[in-house]
C-alpha cells in the first residue's frame, strides 16, 4: 500500500516539521541548543499574531483556544521566573546575574510553557507522528557508523561548533561526539545528538510514544526499532525502565472509563492487597539491583540529592539560592541538585520553584487522563507527562527542554477538545450509516417482488 504523503500546510507546521526531520543537520552545525529556544519563541510570537488577527468572523475550526491545563503551565513557568528574581535578590547576586539567569530561564523553564502553548496552533497530530518516525529512522541508520567508530578506534570527539560562542551550559551542548567512555565502568556509551548518553534515552522515550501512532507500518516499525536501539546503546537504566512502564501504565489509564477495566481493577486490587509483603520485597530487590548496576553513578546522585536537600532546608527554604553551584570532591564537583529536577528546584528556587513544577505537572496529568478516554492525541499527551515525571528523578528538565520539545508540543495538541469532538462525530456518523444500511436492508425485505 502506498504511503500517505504528509507535508506541512502552514507556517507553524513547516517550522516544526523541518526542525524535527533536520535534527542531525542542526546537530552537525552545533545549532540544536539554539534551535530549541528559537523555535519556541518564533512560534510564540506567531501565535500572538494569530490571536491578534482572530475575531468573530474567524472560522470555528481556525480559532485558537488555549486549554486550562496549558494556562497552568504558563502560570507555573512564570512563577519560576519570580522565584529566580527573588532568590537572586535574597542572596545579593546583583543585576547582572539576574539578567544572565533570566536568559537561561528563557532557554529552559520557559519552553515548558511555550511549547504546549504552541501546540494550540493548527498543527496536525499526524504530522508530529510522521516527523518523529522519520527522525527515529534516521537515528537507527546513524547509530551504525557511530557504533563502528568505537570498534575502529576512531576519536571520540570530532569538533566543537563555533556556535559555542553564543553561550550555553557547557561544550557538551555544541560538540559532535561519535561515542563516549563511561568513566566509572570504562564501557562505551552513545549519545547521538544529545549532550550526554542518558539524555539520548530520554529523547527516545519521548519519540517512541508518537512513533507508535504512525499509520505507515514500515516506517512505524523502523521508528520503534530506532527508539529501542537508542535506549540500549545509551546504557541508560531509566530509559530501559521508563519505556515499557509508561506504555503499560498508559494502556491501563486511557481505558479507565471502560466497565471491563474497572471490574478487572477491582479483582487486581484484591490480589495486590493479599500479596503486599511479596510486592514490597520484590520492589526492594529491584531497587538494589538497579543501584548496583552502576554503583558510582548511584552514589554520586544520592550524595548530590542529600546536599541539595540539606542546604535548601537550612539556608533558603522558600526562594532557594538563586543559582547553581558546584559540589565538593565527593560528588566529582558536579552542580548541587543536578541529575534530579526536584532536588535541583529545591536548592535553586526553593519550595516556590518546586510547587511551580509540581502543580502544572499534576494538572496536566489529570487533564490528559480525562481526555485520553476518548482522544488518541490526549493518550500520547498522557504518555508525555508520565515520561517527564519519570525523568524528573534522573535529569534536570529545563536543561534538556531544547531536545524533548516535540513532546511538549504534543501535550498542547492533546489538550485540545476538538479531537474529542471529531472522534465523537466519527462515531455518530458510523452509527448513522449503520442505521441507514439496516433500514435499507429491512425495506428491501418488506418490498414485494415485482417479478412475481
Amino acid at each position: 500500500m502506498k504511503r500517505e504523503n504528509i507535508q506541512p500546510e502552514n507556517f507553524a507546521e513547516k517550522v516544526i516539521w523541518f526542525a524535527i526531520i533536520w535534527t542531525y543537520w542542526f546537530y552537525a552545525l552545533g545549532a540544536l541548543y539554539i534551535l530549541g529556544a528559537a523555535v519556541a519563541w518564533i512560534l510564540f510570537f506567531h501565535l500572538c499574531r494569530e490571536l491578534w488577527k482572530q475575531d468573530e468572523q474567524t472560522p470555528e475550526e481556525d480559532k485558537i483556544r488555549i486549554p486550562w491545563s496549558v494556562w497552568v503551565w504558563i502560570g507555573g513557568m512564570l512563577m519560576m521566573e519570580v522565584a529566580l528574581v527573588v532568590g537572586h535578590l535574597d542572596n545579593n547576586l546583583g543585576l547582572g546575574e539576574i539578567i544572565k539567569s533570566t536568559i537561561g530561564w528563557a532557554k529552559g523553564w520557559a519552553l515548558l510553557a511555550l511549547y504546549p502553548l504552541v501546540g494550540c496552533l493548527k498543527i496536525r497530530p499526524e504530522l508530529m507522528y510522521r516527523a518523529s518516525a522519520l527522525v527515529c529512522r534516521t537515528s537507527l541508520l546513524i547509530s551504525i557508523p557511530f557504533v563502528l567508530a568505537f570498534y575502529l578506534h576512531l576519536p571520540q570527539k570530532l569538533y566543537v561548533s563555533p556556535l559555542r560562542a553564543v553561550g550555553g551550559p557547557s561544550d557538551a551542548f555544541f560538540e559532535v561526539m561519535l561515542y563516549e567512555i563511561d568513566p566509572g565502568e570504562g564501557k562505551p556509551r552513545w549519545r547521538l545528538y544529545t549532550p550526554w548518553a542518558p539524555a539520548a534515552g530520554f529523547v527516545a522515550n519521548i519519540y517512541f510514544f508518537m512513533v507508535i501512532q504512525e499509520k505507515d507500518r514500515k516506517l512505524r516499525w523502523l521508528g520503534i526499532a530506532g527508539c529501542v536501539v537508542i535506549c540500549q546503546i545509551s546504557a541508560s537504566r531509566l530509559a530501559l525502565i521508563c519505556l515499557p512502564a509508561v506504555w503499560l501504565i498508559s494502556l491501563y489509564l486511557s481505558r479507565l472509563s471502560r466497565p471491563k477495566v474497572l471490574i478487572a481493577s477491582g479483582f487486581a486490587s484484591f490480589f495486590v492487597s493479599i500479596s503486599t509483603n511479596q510486592i514490597i520485597d520484590a520492589i526492594h530487590d529491584f531497587s538494589e539491583k538497579f543501584t548496583a548496576a552502576r554503583k558510582d553513578s548511584s552514589r554520586v546522585r544520592a550524595a548530590l540529592g542529600r546536599i541539595a536537600v540539606y542546604r535548601w532546608e537550612k539556608e533558603a527554604p522558600i526562594w532557594g539560592h538563586g543559582v547553581v553551584v558546584k559540589g565538593p570532591h565527593m560528588v566529582e564537583f558536579m552542580p548541587i541538585g543536578s541529575h534530579h529536577s526536584w532536588f535541583g528546584l529545591l536548592y535553586v528556587k526553593g519550595v516556590v520553584g518546586y510547587t511551580s513544577l509540581a502543580v502544572p505537572m499534576g494538572c496536566g496529568f489529570i487533564h490528559m487522563l480525562y481526555l485520553s478516554q476518548r482522544s488518541t492525541p490526549a493518550k500520547v499527551g498522557l504518555c508525555m507527562v508520565m515520561v517527564l515525571f519519570f525523568y524528573t528523578f534522573g535529569e534536570n528538565l529545563e536543561i534538556l527542554a531544547y531536545l524533548f520539545w516535540p513532546g511538549l508540543v504534543m501535550m498542547g495538541i492533546g489538550a485540545q477538545t476538538k479531537y474529542l469532538e471529531q472522534e465523537n462525530e466519527d462515531k455518530d456518523e458510523g452509527k448513522l450509516e449503520a442505521s441507514i444500511e439496516d433500514d435499507i436492508s429491512t425495506s428491501n425485505k418488506t418490498l414485494p417482488n415485482l417479478n412475481e
